[in-house]
């Protein structure tokens, strides 16, 4: 078994068709998750035309539009949006509805769904897990879509 560095510079997304499905709820974080995950593409070798990026309203919708993808031939799928805790419990209702979905996704066509989902207490937290650079939750959705899409075929 490698280490982590080895496996990080195995990841290689040549060949590979991914979607990308993305929330357009809290647009300025998720777009920055994008941008991350699109600069991950890149690095790992991907072609931009078997990238499929596609925006749905919010969290809680994208379980369904990464299913359609999932039964439609993709390799991997990374769900990217934003749910920041408020005052009710609707922060409760979207962000765990939306992670029970996405892994029954997963696990019903077994196509790799990535979470790249945030869930945080305030905007700030927010912020700074989709700020540019190397800790942007993107960029680690897409590493992930990869990494397993890599697993799959292997086995």
């Amino acid at each position: 078994m490698g280490n982590a560095a080895t496996e990080q510079a195995d990841l290689k997304a040549t060949g590979l068709r991914v979607a990308i499905v993305a929330a357009r709820y809290n647009e300025d974080i998720v777009g920055q998750l994008i941008e991350g995950a699109r600069l991950g593409w890149r690095r790992r070798g991907g072609d931009e035309a078997l990238l499929r990026i596609e925006r749905v309203p919010g969290a809680f919708e994208l379980p369904l539009a990464a299913r359609q993808f999932a039964l439609r031939g993709v390799d991997a799928v990374v769900a990217l949006g934003c749910v920041i805790r408020g005052d009710t419990a609707h922060f409760d209702y979207v962000a765990g509805e939306c992670a029970r979905g996405l892994q029954a996704v997963m696990l019903d066509t077994g196509i790799p769904v990535a979470f790249g989902v945030l869930t945080t207490e305030n905007l700030a937290q927010a912020q700074q897990r989709a700020a540019p650079g190397e800790l942007n939750k993107g960029g680690e959705a897409i590493d992930t879509a990869i990494a397993m899409a890599q697993l799959l075929r292997r086995i």
